[in-house]
């Protein structure tokens, strides 16, 4: 699967390596542009860990939980940390608290999508693939992004694929 196959990691100049289902920073003149423009300080724990700085995504992200200790962004974010530094079962139990608060509303796919790369990085690839299919179909059912739909769809293969060889 070439680059431009790769599905969009949300951010410009990112995108989905669908090997590692991570997103990565691909096009470091276009990431550094949006960055500059923007105020969210969850687009900057997005590129550092796309870039894999996770210690340093760890404390823009805790700094920007201080203002904002209720954003699910910066939760799912939290969550994403923690699977950097592989303490799976913490990222796990914070996305699964989300779930309820999140539920019948778009960031429900979000949520089971983040969840399943949980899941992928730590090699439990049919519980991968159980969270990319929930988060595939919520995001059919609701008529979301192409490419959301497909980064989904990517994800649930891959995950799919991995299962089959163990």
């Amino acid at each position: 699967m070439g680059l431009k196959d790769w599905p969009s990691a949300g951010f410009p100049g990112t995108a989905v390596n669908p090997a590692t289902l991570l997103p990565e920073v691909v096009d470091e003149e276009s990431c550094a542009q949006a960055l500059e423009i923007s105020t969210d300080p969850a687009d900057h724990v997005f590129v550092l860990l796309a870039r894999g700085l996770v210690n340093e995504a760890a404390e823009v992200a805790a700094d920007a939980r201080l203002g904002d200790p209720e954003s699910v962004r910066l939760q799912v974010l939290d969550a994403e940390v923690l699977r950097a530094k592989k303490l799976y079962d913490r990222a796990e139990s914070v996305l699964k608290a989300l779930i309820p608060s999140v539920a019948d509303t778009s960031l429900e796919a979000w949520i089971h999508q983040q969840l399943g790369k949980v899941y992928f990085s730590n090699a439990n690839y049919n519980s991968a693939a159980r969270s990319f299919s929930i988060a595939l179909e919520q995001r059919v059912a609701a008529g979301a992004d192409a490419s959301a739909i497909y980064s989904s769809t990517v994800s649930l293969k891959r995950a799919l694929d991995l299962a089959e060889r163990e």
